[in-house]
């Protein structure tokens, strides 16, 4: 792999849904003692996630990890990088 390609880690249904919250609350700038504290779970049990979902997602730190998010889709932050499927009323209003 040449110096600074991201290494392509398919992870569409490897992240379980807190995982994928946790990784939410981590691109929202988070602590791993707030996010504790809003989802009322352990620090401890954040670290593991964080630890897990590091892993699952082969990132290295937060921001590597929020890239990741971003490129995969798995995040929305301010209107960047969202987007909605078109729903079968939205299609018949199309001219």
């Amino acid at each position: 792999m040449a110096g600074n390609e991201t290494p392509q880690v398919h992870a569409s249904g490897t992240l379980s849904e807190r995982e994928l919250q946790i990784v939410e609350l981590v691109a929202a700038g988070l602590t791993n003692q707030e996010i504790s504290e809003q989802l009322e779970i352990s620090k401890r049990t954040v670290d593991n996630h964080i630890s897990n979902i590091l892993t699952k997602t082969a990132t290295g730190n937060r921001v590597a990890l929020v890239r990741w998010a971003l490129q995969w889709g798995k995040v929305c932050i301010d209107e960047v990088n969202c987007c909605t499927l078109p729903t079968p009323e939205t299609k018949k209003a199309a001219p």
